[in-house]
């Protein structure tokens, strides 16, 4: 259902100092519609403050040369005197970090952009569209109700979101409509060969070590419906890797013929495991996501577990079996 950007606009038109953010561990839409957004806005004549409270992945660094987006890092007094603050990619509070602690204590307008499914009550505007390919569909509407020229960097940026959350445009997301609006971006100033070249031609060698370890450890159950792999707390050290060159491995899991849910379970630094949930299509992972408090699509969800790895897994691969299982 088309969003009604109103709202938006009357936040936006009488005030002048924005904050932006997108959820922890950023991807290519989350950090593109961002970076977007506030070019659009400066080019209202407005200032726009952009954090995110995790590392930030160096895949990313060719989008934000000249390293506008922070960490952030509680207490946050540096940005209090914002106006408003626009949360993009993401509705959950468990996907904001630390940055959840300092929005709770803020009165200002808050506006959420997102195109998941799962949405918590950050006390927000909810601007979410479940059928949108990728947030940034939804940041280059925003600019339009604004009436705002798009600048060749954000139309850079929202090319990389678009084309990010539907795989390269190989993902059932992707639509007629996809390919109109990369069309559009590419005319206004987006670099498509540039921008693939950056994300998929610049690997570290750790990366690739890591990527071989994944693939070793690649098992199939449930007769060949389940697949799931993992990463353990000391692999990043040992091959040389950084957490965020795990980003798109969970793909490998749902790429072996006969599997119709691939899972990925990495464990994190301070305990507990990120586990990445893919469907082929009739299981619905948000759902399955959702009983262990995280959330997302439904072909592509994610949650995390505060359980050792062994019992994580267990958990998880239990109630993916449930789900095959359940009459269609």
């Amino acid at each position: 259902m088309p969003i009604d950007w109103t709202p938006f606009v009357e936040i936006i038109r009488p005030r002048k100092r924005f904050l932006l953010t997108t959820h922890v561990r950023p991807d290519g839409d989350g950090l593109g519609s961002m970076l977007a957004l506030a070019d659009v806005l400066r080019g209202q004549g407005k200032t726009a403050r952009l954090v995110v409270a995790s590392t930030l992945p160096p895949r990313y660094d060719f989008l934000d040369p000249d390293r506008r987006v922070r960490r952030f890092e509680l207490p946050g007094d540096d940005y209090r005197d914002a106006e408003a603050v626009i949360v993009l990619d993401t509705g959950a509070w468990g996907q904001l970090g630390d940055f959840g602690t300092f929005l709770r204590s803020l009165t200002v307008p808050k506006v959420v952009i997102d195109h998941h499914l799962t949405q918590d009550d950050l006390g927000a505007v909810r601007l979410v569209d479940v059928t949108a390919e990728a947030t940034g569909r939804l940041v280059f509407e925003a600019a339009a109700a604004l009436d705002a020229p798009l600048p060749a960097s954000a139309a850079h940026a929202l090319f990389v979101a678009l084309a990010m959350d539907t795989g390269w445009f190989r993902h059932s997301n992707t639509t007629p409509a996809t390919f109109i609006l990369a069309a559009h971006l590419q005319e206004v100033g987006a670099r498509p060969t540039e921008a693939y070249v950056e994300l998929f031609e610049r690997n570290t060698i750790g990366r690739l070590k890591l990527t071989g370890l994944v693939l070793q450890r690649l098992r199939q159950v449930h007769g060949g419906r389940t697949a799931f792999t993992e990463i353990r707390r000391g692999d990043y050290e040992a091959t040389g890797a950084a957490p965020q060159d795990s980003e798109d491995l969970v793909n490998y899991t749902r790429g072996l013929e006969g599997v119709e849910v691939g899972l990925f379970f990495m464990e994190q630094p301070r305990g507990g495991v990120k586990v990445s949930f893919r469907s082929r299509a009739r299981i619905d992972v948000a759902r399955i996501a959702e009983t262990f408090g995280g959330g997302g699509h439904r072909l592509a969800s994610g949650a995390t577990l505060p359980d050792p790895l062994e019992d994580a897994r267990t958990r998880v691969l239990a109630a993916v079996a449930a789900a095959l299982d359940a009459p269609a």
